[in-house]
């Protein structure tokens, strides 16, 4: 008897709930093309704010309750007639379901997911952690209290044993292809900094500490130039450069200290803004992931939680990307890490004196982190293994 092969093109649904920001839609968007554009899947992703979406892909129109994008099928979660709320429809149920971030299933999807012949391959992607137990965690199955199914859970991170982070198949041949000078004529109007010039971008959320970084910019002994997103932070830059509103096109100068306002930055531009600069200030999940494979010195502003939980996965994301620095510099990280989040004043001088070693770190790490694999291939070799075993 022939065993069956798996099915040649894979469809896959991707469920997602934007909760606040666009951290979630972004990493569930940057998958969804990952999986279609490299690795041929039919991915249909369910949405339920397609606004929230629309700034982060201008092609999406939230008006819209079916439309594709970027080989992408794209569903506002809310149309009955297509998110399975309808109970006159037939649903068409993927071969893999992913469910992002702990958002809860159409109870009609999940019905129907236990119908099909062949059950879908569940999996619960989860946030992103560089902690300890998540490799533990990882790929760990939670069988449903009371259909035939079984939901995998699929945990990104950044040490061996997890699910690794996205990144796709070019991305470090268009860094190294990338034209510095041409970026800053074409997205800031002037030349590129000279080379005795800090060029920082800021991509956060509001933060206290900011004032005091200003300032120490401001007065600092060489030149120090500011690109910043419209986002949550531009308040706080135009009340220290003295102007009413600090959105694209602006720029303002104190002391030492020039700034630029930028439009809010997609996805796919993200990455150039990264690359243009020499360190990067990012907040969330998505940005974090891409500060690392920038290769370029970075401060993370994660994502603040009740009762300082978010600190314990501040600190795990630091002995990974500071491991291996004299104990100087790890140190300097550290403090300036923690005091960008909320514990204590940041220290620019003391940050800044160790740039050679912090660029070269940056390099290491990003090749410590390949090795890992990046997300979308491990999370697709591991449904090519249950696929197999279900045919057995």
């Amino acid at each position: 008897m022939t065993t069956p092969s798996p099915p040649s093109e894979i469809a896959c649904d991707i469920f997602c709930e934007v909760i606040d920001n666009f951290g979630d839609i972004g990493v569930c968007w940057r998958l969804a093309r990952q999986l279609a554009a490299e690795h041929g899947w039919e991915v249909r992703l369910f949405v339920d704010d397609l606004k929230a979406f629309h700034a982060l892909c201008r092609d999406v129109d939230p008006a819209l309750a079916r439309q594709e994008a970027a080989g992408v099928v794209i569903e506002h979660w809310h149309e009955p007639s297509r998110a399975g709320r309808g109970d006159s429809v037939t649903l068409q149920i993927a071969d893999v379901v992913v469910e992002a971030f702990g958002c809860e299933l159409p109870s009609v999807y999940v019905a129907a997911m236990a119908e099909r012949e062949r059950r879908p391959v569940w999996l619960n992607l989860e946030y992103l952690s560089a902690e300890d137990w998540v490799a533990d965690f990882h790929l760990r199955p939670s069988p449903h209290p009371r259909y035939p199914l079984v939901k995998t859970f699929f945990f990104p991170g950044l040490g061996p044993g997890t699910g690794g982070v996205l990144k796709e198949r070019a991305l470090d041949a268009e860094r190294l292809a990338f034209d510095r000078d041409g970026w800053w004529r074409e997205h800031v109007g002037v030349a590129a900094p000279a080379a005795e010039s800090t060029v920082v971008s800021l991509f956060a959320y509001e933060n206290p500490a900011i004032d005091g970084l200003l300032a120490q910019w401001r007065d600092a002994s060489s030149p120090i130039v500011l690109l910043v997103p419209e986002g949550r932070i531009s308040g706080a830059v135009a009340r220290f450069l003295g102007v009413p509103a600090f959105s694209a096109g602006a720029s303002g100068s104190r002391g030492s200290l020039r700034a630029h306002a930028l439009g809010f930055v997609e996805q796919p531009r993200f990455d150039a803004l990264l690359w243009a600069s020499d360190v990067n200030f990012v907040r969330g999940e998505d940005s974090f992931v891409r500060a690392q494979w920038a290769q370029k010195p970075f401060v993370w502003h994660i994502y603040p939680q009740s009762d300082d939980a978010h600190l314990p996965k501040l600190d795990a994301a630091l002995a990974h990307y500071a491991n291996g620095l004299p104990d100087a510099a790890r140190d300097s990280v550290a403090r300036f890490w923690h005091a960008w989040n909320g514990a204590g004043t940041p220290d620019w001088a003391d940050f800044w004196r160790h740039r050679p070693l912090l660029n070269q770190r940056a390099a290491d790490w990003a090749t410590e982190l390949a090795s890992v694999g990046d997300l979308a291939g491990n999370l697709v070799r591991h449904v090519a293994e249950i696929l197999k075993t279900q045919l057995k």
